[in-house]
């Protein structure tokens, strides 16, 4: 009995052992790779398991969103078979398909567990998909509560935004009460308009309600430690053109501020520039629909709502400076009966007023004499003219920038500053810039039958030449003593201001080693006697001021000579109107009937739409960048330092409104 059990056994068991027959079993892994990468992953296998492996790919027809990068794309299931289920040759496998980062999964043995694991994963994909309907379901819900209004106000904001602008209030009030110094009471320094003093009383008495307890002004009229902010009362006309200056810089306190002037000049410049009565009509009406429209786009159009007034002041000097120029889209308009008469039909025209102005007929009562379109000389005339007016405007504009650079200086009571550079300049700018502008005028308004040039006889000025062709008896020696006056400003400007600073300074050194000036440093916080601030450097003051009288020197030649873009563009602008109308409206017209019914509505759109694109387009933004440039550099230049810093006064209403647009 025991040897039959014994070779029973033996017939059982298997002739190899287990880990000979792991060896000589196949060993597969599964798993998902995109099918634009089969090629690749599959030679990258052959290659590093030197041809002992074999793929099977079956594509997936639809496509499958990857659980690792969420994308969504065409795949394949694949299937690596190799000799041996486990060893170096799986590990070589594992690697490149963890470097292709393909998806691996487990591989069922049987067709039954293939089976039992279908079931298995379908009824879990069950589950979660009623789950994840049921989460958005409920986020969907939940969303629809934040964005609807509350049911306290139902046409308030929504939920969420009550939220937000709360967070915000809540934020912005802590943050100012972190600015309070505690103690018995919180205390805390602020600015406030002196003007408004009653007022802010007035509503913290009210607040106070005959309660010891709550918030009190206590009003320091002492000298300030600090600079105080600059404070500048504007309203919806004022706000844009005071935000174009604040963009160049905020007013000092005190400081003389250019947006007063800048309300007028700079509309009326950019007119100059883009003078037209069609094109300045359209931008007009634009900025008249914008201002009917504009609590309408307060919201949702910010820009344009802040701009309207802007619009509507650039539209209307643009449509004044037309009637000036008599350009209608480059047509002239017969709105008074003409200065000049052709008699023999040749086109010789010749003028019926009074050309000597001794009291006969005047010229054309209001602007341009339209005969002058279509001249032969038409362009020689108008752009000498409009060359003229650009120059003889900024002129007037920059003594009015050193105008204000007066101001400044007497407010502050700076007599150095007055007297060594105030006066200097204004003697520099009107001994010579000034002198030419009176020529001009001088020569639209007196008839001279051997009239001089104005650029040689400036020439003859600054170089002390003889000019054999003189305004009037007298205007050459009147001339060479202004350009004597202009060469003394000049050191006028340079060395006498450094060296009164250093006197200042060594006064102000002596009574600090008495012991008077420490004590009014702690009063005043701390200022030195030249003003800076800062340690007192003789030399460096010197070329401070040997650069600032060559920028003035020199700047002024060059801020003169830039004004005359304004010519420059007003020539662009009208040319431009010009060659549009005659290559559109104009080629329509001409041709014979009946073509030219149908061509003239072609035209018609094509003309309007460059028009629109170029003329109300491009060049509206061209003209208002350069009339930007001349008021921040050539006008502004003259006085403004703008070195200060905005008064901004804690307000919930303003914070939570334009919290929402940024």
């Amino acid at each position: 009995g025991g040897g039959g059990s014994a070779a029973a056994s033996d017939v059982t068991t298997p002739m190899l052992g287990e880990e000979a027959l792991s060896e000589r079993r196949l060993g597969y892994v599964a798993g998902v790779v995109p099918k634009a990468d089969e090629e690749r992953f599959a030679r990258a296998l052959w290659r590093a398991s030197r041809g002992n492996t074999f793929v099977q790919f079956s594509p997936i027809e639809e496509k499958v969103t990857d659980p690792k990068t969420g994308a969504t794309l065409m795949k394949s299931v694949f299937v690596v078979y190799f000799q041996g289920s486990v060893g170096s040759m799986k590990d070589k496998i594992v690697k490149v398909c963890t470097a292709f980062g393909v998806n691996m999964y487990q591989w069922p043995a049987s067709q039954e567990q293939a089976r039992v694991r279908d079931v298995t994963l379908r009824q879990q994909l069950k589950e979660k998909e009623s789950a994840l309907n049921a989460y958005q379901n409920l986020m969907r819900s939940e969303a629809s509560d934040l964005v609807g209004p509350s049911t306290a106000n139902p046409n308030g904001n929504s939920k969420i935004e009550d939220w937000r602008l709360f967070c915000v209030k809540e934020k912005s009030i802590y943050s100012i009460l972190n600015l309070c110094e505690e103690g018995m009471a919180l205390r805390v320094n602020v600015w406030y308009p002196e003007n408004e003093e009653a007022k802010i009383q007035s509503v913290l008495k009210a607040a106070r309600a005959g309660d010891e307890q709550g918030a009190f002004l206590n009003p320091d009229n002492g000298k300030w430690r600090t600079t105080p902010p600059t404070y500048i009362r504007t309203n919806e006309y004022t706000e844009t053109f005071q935000e174009i200056v604040d963009t160049y810089g905020i007013p000092r306190y005190q400081e003389a501020n250019p947006a007063l002037l800048a309300m007028v000049t700079f509309p009326f410049i950019f007119g100059m520039m883009y003078g037209d009565i069609g094109h300045g009509s359209l931008l007009l009406l634009s900025g008249l629909w914008l201002v009917r429209n504009a609590e309408s786009l307060r919201h949702s159009q910010p820009v344009l709502f802040s701009a309207r007034y802007l619009v509507l002041s650039l539209g209307f000097f643009a449509t004044f400076a037309g009637f000036m120029y008599n350009d209608f889209f480059s047509v002239g308009l017969q709105l008074f009966p003409s200065g000049f008469e052709d008699p023999d039909g040749d086109g010789q025209f010749t003028p019926t007023y009074d050309i000597k102005n001794s009291g006969g007929p005047g010229p054309y009562p209001f602007g341009l004499d339209w005969a002058w379109h279509g001249a032969s000389n038409e362009l020689l005339f108008v752009n000498s003219l409009k060359m003229k007016l650009s120059v003889l405007f900024g002129v007037l504009q920059m003594i009015m920038g050193l105008l204000l650079r007066w101001g400044n200086a007497i407010y502050e009571k700076n007599m150095t500053d007055f007297i060594f550079e105030c006066i200097p300049m204004m003697v520099f700018m009107l001994c010579f810039f000034g002198w030419m502008d009176v020529m001009v005028l001088y020569k639209w308004t007196h008839p001279i039958d051997n009239a001089p040039n104005i650029i040689n006889s400036l020439i003859c000025m600054a170089m002390g030449q003889q000019d054999n062709f003189p305004l009037w008896d007298g205007s050459v020696e009147l001339a060479q003593t202004l350009m004597k006056y202009t060469v003394l400003s000049v050191p006028l400007m340079l060395f006498p201001k450094p060296f009164i600073l250093l006197y200042q300074h060594n006064q102000a050194q002596k009574k600090t080693a008495e012991g008077h000036q420490l004590m009014v440093d702690e009063e005043q916080g701390g200022g030195h006697g030249h003003g800076h601030g800062e340690e007192f450097e003789f030399g460096e003051i010197f070329i401070h001021q040997i650069i600032e009288t060559i920028e003035y020197v020199l700047g002024t030649v060059s801020h003169t000579a830039s004004y005359l873009r304004i010519w420059a563009l007003s020539l662009a602008h009208q040319q431009l109107s010009l060659v549009f109308f005659q290559k559109t409206l104009t080629m329509g017209l001409e041709m014979p009937f009946p073509g030219n019914a149908i061509m003239l509505y072609l035209m018609f759109a094509a003309w309007f739409g460059i028009t629109l694109g170029v003329l109300l387009g491009m060049d509206v933004l061209e003209c208002f960048l350069h009339t930007l440039r001349l008021h921040w550099v050539e006008f502004q230049s003259k006085f403004y330092k703008a070195g200060g810093e905005k008064f901004a006064p804690f307000d919930i209403k303003k914070l939570v409104e334009t919290s929402g647009v940024e």
